[in-house]
């Protein structure tokens, strides 16, 4: 397969802040696009709880999200190759084919790409018929712009469909948020059919769509900001860790959107004063809100979390369980 080289000749400087208010761009009535990067669940003695993991992958479906496993709120960072691969075998055997995946590397800080590791991971994902989402590295965030875009180029040579991933410092040592040029040229890969934005920057996020909708229709911007839900009324679909906490009421959110209705403020609302809280410093805890909401809700057995994630404080649980009990009464 021949993937077309990005362009290094981008012309993005039309592309400012006083360009990408918000008021002039939010769009009333559109379908939005949900992908749940779901929690890998642990039991009591710290193993993986696959029964439940199993059911929280069948509510994500029948809500009518696209689970995304692998990612990190499934700890993939954390997780050895032999388990990715049961986290690969078990979405593919409750959804099917329409799940995305993080193809994940592990590297270290100083190492090169390792460009064949990428392909092995990506092909591992479509073998079970997922789309990879090309998850950062030390390696990959090294290249600068243009180099990062080429070697997105390169794996279309060997993969028909993938997603790009910008991802923040603040999730990860090796994250890198990218400039418009380099955005540019990463949506100039045929193959690459849209990217994750995780940045928590709303501006940022405006200038993709703007860029997006002169350059490319039909490119994903996928949202990662869950500081920021509410992105899906500027034209950004998404792929977020937030929605894990309570995907069928982040789906009946995206309806209430898509049908004029009202009530999608209220009940986006309240899922961002969950997006606040949960996701406040230090950002990778989230993961143990996750947990606890889940639990509460009786959705998983145990509020534990992978043996070296960070936890949050106890006193996190009495303001989760207020607002799974609006979100249950109904916002």
């Amino acid at each position: 397969m021949t993937a077309r080289t990005p362009s290094r000749e981008s012309d993005t400087s039309s592309i400012q802040p006083s360009s990408v208010h918000p008021s002039a761009r939010v769009r009333p009535g559109r379908t939005i696009r949900g992908m749940s990067a779901g929690l890998l669940p642990f039991g009591e003695a710290g193993a993986i709880d696959w029964p439940a993991y199993r059911s929280l992958l069948a509510r994500t479906a029948e809500a009518g999200l696209v689970p995304a496993v692998n990612m990190d709120t499934g700890y993939v960072q954390l997780l050895d190759e032999a388990t990715r691969l049961q986290v690969l075998d078990t979405a593919k055997s409750v959804v099917g084919e329409d799940f995305v995946a993080g193809a994940h590397v592990a590297d270290a800080p100083g190492d090169a790409l390792q460009r064949d590791a990428y392909k092995k991971a990506m092909e591992a994902i479509e073998a079970r018929g997922g789309t990879p989402v090309v998850f950062p590295s030390h390696g990959l965030t090294s290249l600068d712009g243009a180099d990062w875009a080429g070697a997105h180029a390169e794996l279309g040579r060997t993969s028909d469909r993938f997603i790009g991933f910008e991802l923040g410092p603040m999730f990860v040592p090796y994250g890198r948020i990218y400039d418009l040029d380099a955005y540019a040229a990463l949506m100039d890969v045929p193959q690459c059919i849209g990217a994750k934005h995780s940045s928590l920057s709303r501006e940022l996020e405006w200038q993709r769509l703007v860029l997006r909708d002169e350059r490319r229709p039909d490119f994903l911007v996928l949202t990662g900001n869950d500081l920021a839900i509410d992105m899906v009324m500027y034209g950004s679909d998404y792929l977020l860790g937030l929605s894990a906490f309570a995907p069928e009421h982040f789906a009946v959110r995206d309806r209430l959107w898509q049908d004029g209705d009202p009530g999608f403020y209220a009940l986006n609302d309240l899922l961002q004063y969950l997006g606040c809280f949960a996701f406040r410093d230090p950002v990778p805890a989230y993961k143990h809100d996750a947990a606890i909401f889940l639990h509460l809700r009786g959705r998983i057995a145990s509020p534990r979390t992978h043996a070296e994630a960070p936890e949050r404080p106890e006193s996190d649980r009495a303001v989760l369980e207020d607002i799974a009990r609006r979100l249950e009464q109904g916002w």
